[in-house]
Protein backbone atom coordinates (compact mmCIF):
# COMPACT_ATOMS: atom_id res chain seq x y z
CA UNK A 1 0.00 0.00 0.00
CA UNK A 2 1.82 2.79 -1.25
CA UNK A 3 1.89 6.02 0.80
CA UNK A 4 0.11 9.52 0.33
CA UNK A 5 2.32 11.96 -1.39
CA UNK A 6 2.48 15.29 0.91
CA UNK A 7 0.48 18.13 -0.42
CA UNK A 8 3.27 20.90 -2.08
CA UNK A 9 3.33 24.32 -0.13
CA UNK A 10 1.88 27.13 -2.39
CA UNK A 11 4.25 29.71 -3.21
CA UNK A 12 3.19 33.19 -1.29
CA UNK A 13 3.82 36.76 -1.95
CA UNK A 14 6.38 36.35 1.42
CA UNK A 15 8.46 33.69 -0.94
CA UNK A 16 8.37 35.65 -3.81
CA UNK A 17 9.33 39.03 -1.96
CA UNK A 18 12.25 37.23 -0.48
CA UNK A 19 13.19 35.75 -3.85
CA UNK A 20 12.80 39.34 -5.55
CA UNK A 21 14.89 40.91 -2.31
CA UNK A 22 11.94 43.41 -1.74
CA UNK A 23 9.57 44.22 1.03
CA UNK A 24 6.44 41.87 1.38
CA UNK A 25 4.01 44.99 0.92
CA UNK A 26 6.12 46.07 -2.29
CA UNK A 27 5.70 42.38 -3.59
CA UNK A 28 1.92 42.61 -3.42
CA UNK A 29 1.57 45.75 -5.13
CA UNK A 30 3.63 44.64 -7.81
CA UNK A 31 1.52 41.34 -8.12
CA UNK A 32 -2.15 42.85 -7.26
CA UNK A 33 -0.86 45.59 -10.17
CA UNK A 34 -1.86 48.69 -7.44
CA UNK A 35 -0.42 50.57 -5.92
CA UNK A 36 3.31 52.46 -6.61
CA UNK A 37 6.29 50.58 -7.07
CA UNK A 38 9.35 51.48 -9.04
CA UNK A 39 10.03 49.37 -12.79
CA UNK A 40 13.21 47.50 -11.03
CA UNK A 41 11.36 46.70 -8.56
CA UNK A 42 8.36 45.22 -10.54
CA UNK A 43 10.72 43.21 -12.72
CA UNK A 44 12.56 41.67 -9.82
CA UNK A 45 9.46 40.87 -8.10
CA UNK A 46 7.74 39.43 -11.70
CA UNK A 47 10.66 37.42 -12.49
CA UNK A 48 10.97 36.08 -9.50
CA UNK A 49 7.44 34.75 -9.29
CA UNK A 50 8.44 33.13 -12.86
CA UNK A 51 10.76 31.40 -11.25
CA UNK A 52 8.60 29.83 -8.08
CA UNK A 53 6.12 29.74 -10.29
CA UNK A 54 3.82 31.59 -8.03
CA UNK A 55 -0.19 31.46 -8.29
CA UNK A 56 -1.82 34.81 -7.03
CA UNK A 57 -4.70 33.42 -4.41
CA UNK A 58 -7.82 34.97 -6.07
CA UNK A 59 -9.92 34.80 -3.10
CA UNK A 60 -7.43 36.84 -1.16
CA UNK A 61 -7.08 38.93 -4.03
CA UNK A 62 -10.75 39.70 -4.12
CA UNK A 63 -10.94 40.44 -1.51
CA UNK A 64 -8.30 43.03 -1.10
CA UNK A 65 -9.45 44.36 -4.51
CA UNK A 66 -12.86 44.49 -4.24
CA UNK A 67 -12.53 42.81 -7.67
CA UNK A 68 -12.45 39.24 -9.05
CA UNK A 69 -12.33 39.47 -12.14
CA UNK A 70 -15.02 37.22 -12.53
CA UNK A 71 -18.66 37.11 -14.48
CA UNK A 72 -21.60 35.00 -13.10
CA UNK A 73 -23.87 33.23 -15.72
CA UNK A 74 -27.49 31.88 -15.39
CA UNK A 75 -29.38 29.84 -17.99
CA UNK A 76 -32.35 27.74 -17.88
CA UNK A 77 -31.26 25.00 -20.16
CA UNK A 78 -27.58 24.39 -21.25
CA UNK A 79 -28.64 21.41 -23.22
CA UNK A 80 -30.42 23.67 -25.59
CA UNK A 81 -27.50 24.71 -28.19
CA UNK A 82 -29.26 27.94 -28.16
CA UNK A 83 -28.03 28.43 -24.59
CA UNK A 84 -24.36 26.85 -25.57
CA UNK A 85 -24.14 29.53 -28.65
CA UNK A 86 -24.82 32.21 -26.83
CA UNK A 87 -22.53 31.24 -23.82
CA UNK A 88 -19.97 30.79 -26.30
CA UNK A 89 -20.46 34.71 -27.28
CA UNK A 90 -20.14 35.17 -23.76
CA UNK A 91 -16.90 33.33 -22.71
CA UNK A 92 -15.62 34.57 -25.74
CA UNK A 93 -15.48 38.03 -24.97
CA UNK A 94 -14.94 37.86 -21.69
CA UNK A 95 -12.09 35.86 -22.00
CA UNK A 96 -10.61 38.68 -24.26
CA UNK A 97 -11.58 40.99 -21.64
CA UNK A 98 -9.67 39.54 -18.86
CA UNK A 99 -12.60 37.93 -17.24
CA UNK A 100 -13.45 33.92 -16.05
CA UNK A 101 -16.85 32.85 -16.48
CA UNK A 102 -19.04 30.67 -13.99
CA UNK A 103 -22.21 29.15 -15.39
CA UNK A 104 -24.98 27.62 -13.72
CA UNK A 105 -27.83 26.40 -15.36
CA UNK A 106 -31.41 26.11 -13.82
CA UNK A 107 -33.83 23.53 -15.61
CA UNK A 108 -36.43 26.92 -15.95
CA UNK A 109 -36.79 26.49 -12.37
CA UNK A 110 -37.11 30.09 -10.48
CA UNK A 111 -36.45 28.16 -7.22
CA UNK A 112 -33.15 27.33 -8.99
CA UNK A 113 -32.74 30.75 -10.18
CA UNK A 114 -32.44 32.42 -6.65
CA UNK A 115 -30.48 29.97 -5.72
CA UNK A 116 -27.71 30.61 -8.51
CA UNK A 117 -27.77 34.07 -7.85
CA UNK A 118 -27.01 33.98 -4.11
CA UNK A 119 -24.15 31.47 -4.91
CA UNK A 120 -22.62 34.18 -7.42
CA UNK A 121 -23.12 36.93 -4.88
CA UNK A 122 -21.45 34.79 -2.22
CA UNK A 123 -18.68 34.06 -4.90
CA UNK A 124 -18.16 37.92 -5.53
CA UNK A 125 -18.50 37.85 -8.92
CA UNK A 126 -18.49 41.35 -10.34
CA UNK A 127 -21.82 40.92 -12.60
CA UNK A 128 -23.91 38.59 -13.95
CA UNK A 129 -25.83 37.74 -16.75
CA UNK A 130 -29.13 35.73 -16.43
CA UNK A 131 -31.79 34.27 -18.93
CA UNK A 132 -34.42 34.66 -16.34
CA UNK A 133 -36.87 31.91 -16.37
CA UNK A 134 -39.95 34.10 -15.56
CA UNK A 135 -40.68 37.95 -16.35
CA UNK A 136 -42.70 37.71 -13.03
CA UNK A 137 -40.24 37.28 -10.58
CA UNK A 138 -37.29 39.37 -10.08
CA UNK A 139 -36.87 39.89 -6.28
CA UNK A 140 -33.61 38.30 -6.24
CA UNK A 141 -33.00 40.03 -9.62
CA UNK A 142 -33.17 43.33 -7.74
CA UNK A 143 -30.76 42.03 -5.04
CA UNK A 144 -27.77 41.81 -7.86
CA UNK A 145 -28.30 45.52 -8.03
CA UNK A 146 -28.55 46.48 -4.30
CA UNK A 147 -25.26 44.72 -3.95
CA UNK A 148 -24.04 46.85 -6.07
CA UNK A 149 -23.18 44.77 -8.97
CA UNK A 150 -24.08 45.04 -12.47
CA UNK A 151 -26.66 42.71 -14.08
CA UNK A 152 -27.73 42.10 -17.63
CA UNK A 153 -30.53 40.18 -18.90
CA UNK A 154 -30.40 38.21 -22.30
CA UNK A 155 -33.00 35.92 -24.07
CA UNK A 156 -35.63 37.10 -21.89
CA UNK A 157 -37.01 40.18 -20.51
CA UNK A 158 -38.52 40.92 -16.73
CA UNK A 159 -41.24 43.31 -15.95
CA UNK A 160 -40.33 46.19 -14.07
CA UNK A 161 -36.60 45.87 -14.30
CA UNK A 162 -34.40 48.74 -15.07
CA UNK A 163 -31.58 47.00 -16.68
CA UNK A 164 -29.75 45.90 -20.18
CA UNK A 165 -32.07 43.92 -21.85
CA UNK A 166 -30.29 41.74 -24.82
CA UNK A 167 -33.45 40.13 -26.97
CA UNK A 168 -35.13 40.45 -29.88
CA UNK A 169 -38.50 41.68 -29.78
CA UNK A 170 -40.36 38.13 -31.31
CA UNK A 171 -43.88 39.81 -32.25
CA UNK A 172 -42.79 40.94 -35.74
CA UNK A 173 -40.80 37.91 -37.00
CA UNK A 174 -43.82 36.01 -35.06
CA UNK A 175 -46.15 38.16 -37.30
CA UNK A 176 -44.68 37.95 -40.78
CA UNK A 177 -44.00 33.97 -40.29
CA UNK A 178 -47.60 33.47 -39.69
CA UNK A 179 -48.81 35.63 -42.23
CA UNK A 180 -46.87 33.56 -44.76
CA UNK A 181 -48.25 30.28 -43.32
CA UNK A 182 -51.27 31.95 -43.85
CA UNK A 183 -50.80 32.89 -46.98
CA UNK A 184 -50.54 29.39 -48.69
CA UNK A 185 -54.07 28.00 -46.93
CA UNK A 186 -52.96 27.01 -43.73
CA UNK A 187 -55.70 27.77 -40.82
CA UNK A 188 -54.95 24.98 -38.34
CA UNK A 189 -51.25 26.35 -37.26
CA UNK A 190 -49.72 24.46 -34.18
CA UNK A 191 -47.26 26.23 -31.84
CA UNK A 192 -45.35 23.60 -29.30
CA UNK A 193 -43.75 25.66 -26.19
CA UNK A 194 -41.94 24.15 -22.94
CA UNK A 195 -42.92 27.07 -21.31
CA UNK A 196 -45.09 26.69 -18.53
CA UNK A 197 -48.72 27.77 -18.22
CA UNK A 198 -51.67 27.25 -15.86
CA UNK A 199 -54.33 25.59 -17.47
CA UNK A 200 -55.11 25.69 -21.28
CA UNK A 201 -53.87 28.26 -23.53
CA UNK A 202 -55.81 31.19 -23.96
CA UNK A 203 -55.18 34.63 -24.92
CA UNK A 204 -53.75 37.22 -23.03
CA UNK A 205 -53.02 34.49 -20.42
CA UNK A 206 -49.68 35.19 -18.24
CA UNK A 207 -46.46 33.23 -19.41
CA UNK A 208 -43.50 33.17 -17.75
CA UNK A 209 -41.13 34.13 -21.11
CA UNK A 210 -41.59 36.95 -22.65
CA UNK A 211 -40.22 35.41 -26.05
CA UNK A 212 -42.86 32.78 -26.00
CA UNK A 213 -45.64 35.93 -25.00
CA UNK A 214 -44.31 38.23 -27.92
CA UNK A 215 -44.61 34.84 -30.49
CA UNK A 216 -47.79 33.82 -29.53
CA UNK A 217 -48.86 37.66 -29.68
CA UNK A 218 -47.40 37.98 -33.46
CA UNK A 219 -49.53 34.54 -34.61
CA UNK A 220 -52.62 36.36 -33.19
CA UNK A 221 -52.10 39.65 -34.62
CA UNK A 222 -51.12 37.73 -37.55
CA UNK A 223 -54.55 36.01 -37.49
CA UNK A 224 -56.52 39.45 -36.72
CA UNK A 225 -55.37 40.92 -39.98
CA UNK A 226 -56.56 37.53 -41.90
CA UNK A 227 -59.63 38.28 -40.81
CA UNK A 228 -59.51 34.51 -39.08
CA UNK A 229 -59.03 33.38 -35.22
CA UNK A 230 -56.12 31.22 -33.92
CA UNK A 231 -57.03 28.16 -32.77
CA UNK A 232 -56.57 27.86 -29.13
CA UNK A 233 -56.54 24.43 -28.80
CA UNK A 234 -53.73 24.25 -30.97
CA UNK A 235 -51.01 26.10 -28.93
CA UNK A 236 -49.60 23.48 -26.78
CA UNK A 237 -47.79 24.77 -23.58
CA UNK A 238 -45.85 22.82 -20.81
CA UNK A 239 -44.55 19.92 -23.33
CA UNK A 240 -41.46 18.71 -21.68
CA UNK A 241 -39.08 15.63 -22.48
CA UNK A 242 -38.63 13.81 -26.06
CA UNK A 243 -41.82 11.62 -25.19
CA UNK A 244 -44.43 14.57 -23.86
CA UNK A 245 -43.25 16.53 -26.86
CA UNK A 246 -44.16 13.42 -29.33
CA UNK A 247 -47.68 12.84 -27.87
CA UNK A 248 -48.25 16.26 -28.43
CA UNK A 249 -47.12 16.34 -31.73
CA UNK A 250 -49.61 13.22 -32.70
CA UNK A 251 -52.27 15.12 -31.12
CA UNK A 252 -52.36 18.13 -33.01
CA UNK A 253 -51.78 16.27 -36.21
CA UNK A 254 -54.82 14.38 -35.12
CA UNK A 255 -56.76 17.69 -34.38
CA UNK A 256 -55.56 18.51 -38.00
CA UNK A 257 -52.82 20.87 -38.00
CA UNK A 258 -51.90 21.33 -41.06
CA UNK A 259 -48.58 23.58 -39.79
CA UNK A 260 -46.33 22.91 -36.81
CA UNK A 261 -44.22 25.78 -35.15
CA UNK A 262 -41.17 24.53 -32.55
CA UNK A 263 -40.70 26.87 -30.41
CA UNK A 264 -36.70 25.43 -29.94
CA UNK A 265 -34.76 23.57 -31.34
CA UNK A 266 -34.68 20.74 -28.80
CA UNK A 267 -38.55 20.39 -29.65
CA UNK A 268 -38.06 20.63 -33.06
CA UNK A 269 -35.68 17.48 -33.40
CA UNK A 270 -39.12 15.50 -31.50
CA UNK A 271 -41.52 17.10 -33.90
CA UNK A 272 -39.67 15.89 -36.86
CA UNK A 273 -38.82 12.28 -35.43
CA UNK A 274 -42.52 12.00 -34.85
CA UNK A 275 -43.39 13.04 -38.04
CA UNK A 276 -41.56 10.95 -39.82
CA UNK A 277 -42.26 7.98 -37.57
CA UNK A 278 -46.01 8.74 -38.49
CA UNK A 279 -45.01 8.32 -41.51
CA UNK A 280 -45.80 11.67 -42.64
CA UNK A 281 -43.78 14.01 -45.38
CA UNK A 282 -42.65 17.63 -44.80
CA UNK A 283 -44.21 19.81 -46.31
CA UNK A 284 -46.47 17.76 -48.46
CA UNK A 285 -48.65 16.67 -45.51
CA UNK A 286 -47.14 19.27 -42.85
CA UNK A 287 -45.47 21.82 -43.11
CA UNK A 288 -43.00 22.70 -40.62
CA UNK A 289 -41.27 25.76 -39.33
CA UNK A 290 -39.16 26.37 -35.94
CA UNK A 291 -37.16 29.44 -34.06
CA UNK A 292 -33.26 29.02 -33.94
CA UNK A 293 -31.05 28.36 -36.70
CA UNK A 294 -28.28 25.61 -36.33
CA UNK A 295 -26.27 24.16 -39.12
CA UNK A 296 -28.39 20.61 -39.22
CA UNK A 297 -31.73 22.39 -39.61
CA UNK A 298 -29.63 23.20 -43.50
CA UNK A 299 -29.08 19.51 -44.12
CA UNK A 300 -32.30 17.70 -43.73
CA UNK A 301 -34.84 17.16 -46.55
CA UNK A 302 -35.72 19.38 -47.03
CA UNK A 303 -34.07 22.15 -45.28
CA UNK A 304 -36.39 23.96 -42.62
CA UNK A 305 -37.74 27.20 -42.82
CA UNK A 306 -36.23 29.00 -39.43
CA UNK A 307 -36.95 31.90 -37.51
CA UNK A 308 -32.98 32.90 -36.88
CA UNK A 309 -31.68 34.90 -34.10
CA UNK A 310 -28.16 36.31 -33.86
CA UNK A 311 -27.66 33.98 -30.64
CA UNK A 312 -24.36 34.36 -30.50
CA UNK A 313 -24.28 37.99 -30.89
CA UNK A 314 -26.78 38.36 -28.02
CA UNK A 315 -24.30 36.73 -25.70
CA UNK A 316 -21.45 38.73 -27.40
CA UNK A 317 -23.36 41.87 -26.10
CA UNK A 318 -24.33 40.89 -23.06
CA UNK A 319 -20.87 40.27 -21.83
CA UNK A 320 -19.92 43.43 -23.71
CA UNK A 321 -22.42 45.20 -21.44
CA UNK A 322 -21.98 43.91 -17.82
CA UNK A 323 -18.50 44.47 -18.47
CA UNK A 324 -18.62 48.34 -19.23
CA UNK A 325 -20.63 48.66 -16.44
CA UNK A 326 -18.17 46.40 -14.35
CA UNK A 327 -15.92 49.56 -15.58
CA UNK A 328 -18.42 51.90 -15.07
CA UNK A 329 -19.40 52.62 -18.41
CA UNK A 330 -22.08 52.98 -21.02
CA UNK A 331 -23.11 50.11 -23.34
CA UNK A 332 -22.52 51.44 -26.64
CA UNK A 333 -24.26 48.05 -28.21
CA UNK A 334 -28.13 49.08 -28.30
CA UNK A 335 -30.59 46.19 -27.98
CA UNK A 336 -32.26 47.19 -30.94
CA UNK A 337 -29.92 46.34 -33.48
CA UNK A 338 -30.35 42.26 -32.33
CA UNK A 339 -32.81 41.21 -34.67
CA UNK A 340 -34.75 38.22 -35.58
CA UNK A 341 -35.31 37.09 -39.12
CA UNK A 342 -37.17 34.54 -40.88
CA UNK A 343 -35.37 32.56 -43.62
CA UNK A 344 -37.62 30.59 -45.90
CA UNK A 345 -36.31 27.17 -47.08
CA UNK A 346 -37.93 24.34 -48.13
CA UNK A 347 -40.27 22.91 -45.25
CA UNK A 348 -43.57 25.17 -45.97
CA UNK A 349 -45.50 24.49 -48.18
CA UNK A 350 -49.35 25.32 -49.69
CA UNK A 351 -52.14 23.13 -47.51
CA UNK A 352 -54.28 20.82 -50.06
CA UNK A 353 -57.52 21.55 -51.16
CA UNK A 354 -59.13 19.24 -48.54
CA UNK A 355 -57.46 20.57 -45.84
CA UNK A 356 -58.50 24.43 -46.80
CA UNK A 357 -61.76 23.08 -46.52
CA UNK A 358 -61.66 21.42 -43.37
CA UNK A 359 -59.82 24.85 -41.96
CA UNK A 360 -62.36 27.14 -43.36
CA UNK A 361 -65.09 25.03 -41.55
CA UNK A 362 -63.22 25.63 -37.90
CA UNK A 363 -61.41 28.83 -38.68
CA UNK A 364 -64.07 30.42 -36.32
CA UNK A 365 -63.00 28.60 -33.06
Amino acid sequence: MSESTPRRRDVTVADVAREARVSKAQAARALGGYGAVSDDVRERVMAAAEHLNYRPNELARTMNTGKSNTLGVVVGDIENPHFGLAMRGISDVAKAAGFDVILINTSEDVAAEVDAVRVLLDKRVDGLIVAPASRGDSEHLGRVLEAGRPLVLFDRKVDGLNVDVFAPDMTDVARESTEQLIAVGHRRIAFISTVDAEGPYREGMPLASSQVAERLLGMHLAFRHAGLCLNRDLIRLGAGDSESIAAITEEVLADGATAIVASDGLIALSVIETIQRLGLSIPDDVSFLMYDDFAWTKLTSPPLSVIAQPVYDIGAAAARAVILRIRGQVPRTSPEELKAVLVERGSIGAATAGDRQAMGASSAR
